[in-house]
């Protein structure tokens, strides 16, 4: 799906700071298991993303970036290194499917994107990935961003080509909205002229171009903001924006080149017919009916539910007032999208996990598997949910999102066990990217 585009100002400003910082050695922590052998690591139990149940003194064998065996000590060769961990627990590196990690602004998100460069805004996207990392998130898809330019995929591609270290990025540049939707800016003027932070598209027309564009530039993902949105000033979520024709015209421009589609949608109609259209994802779901249910479980939909940033608001308010809409609306409508995403569940549909959040606190994002158990998964559901499913739904499934020999050795450790305490995961101690320890035991 990777489709690289053209050098822009972000990338020679992650150039030049690849010069300065010494190109992988910026955060440092950062060392391979041994090139020229194999690497044991040793743990008190497993959670592979496949089984029910964790597997007791556990060994993982990793030879250069994969996994080559998985099983109890006796797999263990003479001549491994070998990175002990003691009593704590090894799972597959987690992937938040649904991350923002230019977006640090808190309160007024929606002009935040005016206030920087996009070569600025990529340093400290590097820098907020980086720290997602080494938080345990080995994967991240990008659900569009804050630039006006494509700052997050150009730290995609110098992380690619190998001047930083950072976790594996998919994604789109940003998200395609329609005059007066959630990706326009509502409360301006109409003599002024101010750069959305969506792109903003009207009709079929419109909307293919802005796909090939964002293709070209690197997206590999296409978000459509199919209804309105919480966040955003003078949009209603409950409103369905693209008309069917439109959706249609996305997903087959997208389908053309390979590319999946994520539709950002909360009222229910918006997700039927984002679902009907084809699109690989639902963003948020919010007020989804049965009819949608059904729909997503029969047609292999996924959801991703996006629950927890509400409660974060809930928590912390709105200095400024500007998300006083997001903070009203969530509290009215948490109960239902709690009880819904639990009916979902019920029915088949594959829930993924995506935070919303990226350039915040690290540690955020983990908070997203309480919130899968208050509608009624297991612990282990729940860290399927953020491993397997979300590679799963990025068709990754094949290289990460479980530990298996043959796959990529995304791991991370935490001391306790997340299935007695979920909150562990928030307390990430040891975390290995394609069989490089980034943190903890074994890193330089």
């Amino acid at each position: 799906m990777r489709n690289i585009g053209l050098p822009t100002r972000a990338t020679a400003a992650l150039v030049a700071a690849g010069a300065i910082a010494a190109a992988v050695a910026v955060a440092g922590d950062v060392a391979a298991a041994d090139p020229a052998g194999r690497t044991a690591i040793l743990c008190g139990r497993l959670i592979d993303g496949v089984r029910g149940e964790p597997i007791p003194d556990a060994a993982i064998l990793v030879e250069g970036e994969k996994i080559v065996a998985v099983g109890d000590r006796s797999i263990v060769p003479p001549d491994a290194t070998i990175v002990d961990l003691g009593r704590a627990t090894v799972l597959p590196g987690l992937i938040d499917v649904h991350s923002h990690p230019l977006i640090d602004e808190e309160d007024n998100y929606q002009i935040a994107h005016l206030e920087e460069s996009s070569a600025r805004k990529a340093l400290k996207g590097l820098k907020a990935v980086q720290r997602n990392l080494l938080a345990g998130w080995t994967t991240l898809r990008i659900a569009g961003d804050a630039d006006v330019y494509f700052a997050h995929l150009e730290v995609r591609r110098a992380i690619d080509e190998g001047l930083f270290f950072g976790p594996r990025i998919t994604g789109a540049g940003h998200y395609l909205s329609v005059t007066g939707g959630g990706g326009d800016i509502n409360f301006i003027a109409p003599e002024q002229r101010v750069i959305a932070d969506g792109l903003v598209v009207d009709g079929v027309g419109e909307i293919r171009k802005a796909i090939r564009r964002e293709i070209k530039f690197g997206s590999d993902w296409i978000k459509l903001l199919v209804t309105g949105a919480f966040m955003s000033a003078g949009d209603d979520p409950a409103d369905v924006h693209f008309s069917d024709e439109e959706l249609a015209a996305a997903v087959d421009e997208a389908g053309r080149h390979g590319v999946p589609v994520m539709a950002h949608a909360h009222a229910a109609e918006g997700v039927r017919r984002a679902v009907e259209a084809g699109v690989r994802s639902i963003e948020h779901g919010t007020f989804i009916d049965d009819e949608g249910i059904r729909l997503m479980a029969e047609r292999g939909t996924f959801l991703v539910p996006t629950i927890y940033i509400g409660d974060y608001y809930l928590e912390k308010g709105s200095p400024s007032g500007a998300l006083d809409k997001m903070i009203e609306l969530t509290r009215k409508s948490r109960e239902q999208h709690l009880r819904r995403m639990a009916e979902a569940h019920r029915a088949g549909v594959k829930i993924a996990l995506g935070s919303d959040f990226g350039g915040f606190d690290p540690r955020l994002p983990a908070r997203e598997f309480a919130s899968f158990l208050e509608f009624g998964m297991t612990p282990m559901e729940a860290i399927q949910a953020g491993t397997r499913v979300g590679a799963e739904l990025l068709g990754w499934d094949d290289r990460i999102g479980t530990v298996e020999a043959g796959k990529l050795a995304d791991l991370v450790a935490v001391a306790g066990d997340p299935l007695e305490d979920i909150g562990e995961l928030e307390r990430v101690t040891w975390v290995m990217l394609g069989g490089r320890v980034v943190k903890g035991p074994g890193a330089d």
